[in-house]
């Protein structure tokens, strides 16, 4: 994106194109650069992350087999994918996982992280819970409505 920034600031009409490729794109985060400058631009997606059981399991038939697959018990809920992308428990190779089996999550709580399109996208909890199983392995390909987490009420 040659010519990006005019001294140090963005133009607002490039800005409007960054945000419209997030959008079109249905990304929830992009960066872009040139030279040592860069830009994040974020977004939330509301009420996609955390399902009830009912719909997570009513959702996972419509989305595919991978999905259909889940037994979701009931009293417990499951995080489903946002997006098609690669599935990563941690921000890179050495570090720990955002999360464990058993561990307490609050609203917000970065749970992953799935990449699509060179994009990291954190995944956060929209609902407190207890981590009761991890559904997908570490780099493992994970389509829309996928779930991911199994969860525990508090």
């Amino acid at each position: 994106m040659a010519g990006l920034w005019r001294g140090r600031n963005v133009e607002l009409d490039q800005l409007r194109q960054i945000i419209d490729l997030l959008k079109a794109e249905g990304l929830t985060e992009i960066t872009v650069s040139e030279g040592d400058q860069r830009i994040t631009v974020k977004r939330e997606l509301h009420g996609v992350s955390i399902h009830p059981a009912s719909v997570a399991s009513s959702a996972a038939g419509a989305e595919g087999p991978a999905a259909a697959a889940v037994d979701v018990p009931e009293g417990t809920f499951s995080l489903a994918s946002p997006l098609v992308g690669t599935f990563y428990r941690r921000s890179s190779s050495d570090a720990e996982p955002f999360v464990a089996v058993g561990d307490v999550v609050s609203v917000g709580d970065t749970l992953c992280v799935i990449e699509a399109m060179k994009v990291m996208n954190e995944i956060h909890a929209e609902e407190a819970g207890r981590v009761r199983q991890v559904l997908v392995d570490d780099g493992e390909a994970v389509e829309y409505g996928e779930a991911l987490f199994l969860f525990d009420p508090p």
